[in-house]
């Protein structure tokens, strides 16, 4: 009962997730990334433990539609799954299983997937992609955020949506942009608004780790006037 949008940005190399559901904490369950490396989402009856499993496979030169393969082969309950991978190139491959809920589809090009399952109609999967071709000018998270908040405007769930998370990796082992709602009665307008908040702050939170003498995040905002 999700939807969702797994990309690569072609002119930084960022990988990263945008997920939207009916149930809660969507973001502790389904999105897995490794900067420089690529990632999955595992939906729908997803299993959490095809994250680790996934990452290791495209760790050890796995091109995404193989490590699509080694999944289906080894999960007797595959039919059950809706799952999308991306690798450090940019390939992708998508599997929707045939005993999601309907509607249920994906749609998957070089360097991004959208994907869903009872969701209200394919149109929740179409449009997230078509903001997908029409933004290549925006940063990830920007865009990711745009994709997905076209998938709920088209209709998203059946039920609605109660979380929704947006995960971004850069050259850290840390997420460039890390954030979720895990239960709200509009996640995605949440979600929008604490991205917002962060943005200007992504440069701050990325060195800083490495620079504990910077100034607090207040100051630095008020000394750069962001």
């Amino acid at each position: 009962m999700t939807f969702s949008v797994i990309a690569r940005c072609k002119r930084t190399g960022m990988f990263g997730i945008a997920i939207a559901t009916r149930p809660l904490a969507i973001g502790a369950k389904c999105p897995f990334l490794k900067a420089g490396l690529g990632g999955l989402v595992s939906q729908a009856n997803g299993d959490p433990r095809f994250g680790p499993l996934g990452l290791n496979l495209l760790e050890t030169g796995f091109s995404a539609p193989k490590v699509m393969r080694e999944l289906e082969d080894n999960d007797p309950y595959i039919e059950w799954r809706q799952i999308a991978v991306i690798d450090r190139d940019g390939r992708t491959a998508a599997r929707t299983g045939n005993d999601n809920e309907d509607w249920k589809g994906h749609i998957a090009i070089d360097n991004f997937v959208s994907l869903g399952n009872r969701v209200t109609s394919e149109a929740t999967v179409t449009k997230m992609a078509d903001v997908w071709e029409t933004t290549d000018e925006l940063d990830l998270g920007e865009r990711l955020m745009r994709c997905v908040e076209a998938g709920r405007d088209a209709g998203g769930q059946i039920a609605g949506q109660h979380s929704a998370s947006i995960l971004v990796v850069n050259k850290r082992s840390y997420g460039w942009i890390d954030l979720r709602v895990d239960e709200h009665d509009e996640p995605i307008g949440e979600l929008r608004r604490i991205l917002d908040l962060y943005t200007p702050l992504l440069e701050y939170y990325d060195v800083r780790p490495a620079k504990p003498d910077m100034p607090r995040d207040d100051i630095w905002r008020q000394e750069r006037g962001v």
